[in-house]
């Protein structure tokens, strides 16, 4: 719901930083691969027992998730195998956090985690069969006009999913509710997706 505000509001930043990777020849892969790094390190610290401490990698990883595209772009070196790599990564990240909170106390957070789970399931094959189809029609997102494929946004986006993580981290006593609240606004973005591409397709 936030992200397109949130890309244009960091846009002149992200650019600017982008140039400067991009002059010192660092690729987009290498930043891609470092921003799931840190958020792998994040879950791993979550699951140890410290999600206060794993906000500082969780933040740096996410603040430098857009600058992988901004560097392609800068080196106009844009590949499918880049955006492949980006959102494949990033999905596999979101994933990690429940799953860590889950493994920090199984009998306490297991369950809630289990849900959330299941609605990024829901948010994340929703999301990219939207994407397939278009691209096999040859649509394209107006609203981000950037992205490598088209982005569905939603109620429930990458924006909304980071404030949320940082919540559950501040605040693990409090990760069941959370995770329970934060899984049924995913099931609402789950049937607005749904109902976009059975009124889109048609």
């Amino acid at each position: 719901m936030f992200d397109k505000i949130a890309l244009a509001a960091s846009k002149p930043a992200v650019d600017f930083v982008a140039r400067q990777l991009a002059r010192r020849g660092i690729s987009a892969d290498q930043v891609t691969a470092t921003c799931f790094g840190l958020g792998m390190a994040s879950a791993i610290t979550i699951a140890l027992g410290h999600p206060a401490v794993a906000l500082v990698p969780m933040l740096a990883g996410r603040a430098c998730d857009g600058l992988d595209g901004a560097v392609a772009r800068a080196q106009s070196q844009q590949t499918d195998r880049g955006a492949f790599l980006d959102i494949a990564l990033d999905f596999i990240f979101y994933a990690s956090v429940p799953l860590a909170f889950a493994l920090a106390d199984p009998p306490q957070n297991a369950l809630a985690a289990a849900v959330l789970l299941a609605a990024f399931i829901g948010t994340g094959t929703s999301f990219l069969a939207f994407a397939t189809i278009a691209e096999k029609r040859g649509l394209k997102s107006t609203g981000y006009p950037t992205k490598s494929f088209y982005y569905l946004g939603g109620l429930t986006e990458g924006a909304e999913t980071i404030a949320m993580f940082v919540a559950m981290c501040l605040w693990p006593q409090h990760f069941v509710g959370l995770a329970l609240f934060y899984a049924a606004l995913c099931m609402l973005t789950t049937a607005t997706r749904i109902l976009a591409g059975w009124t889109t397709f048609k």
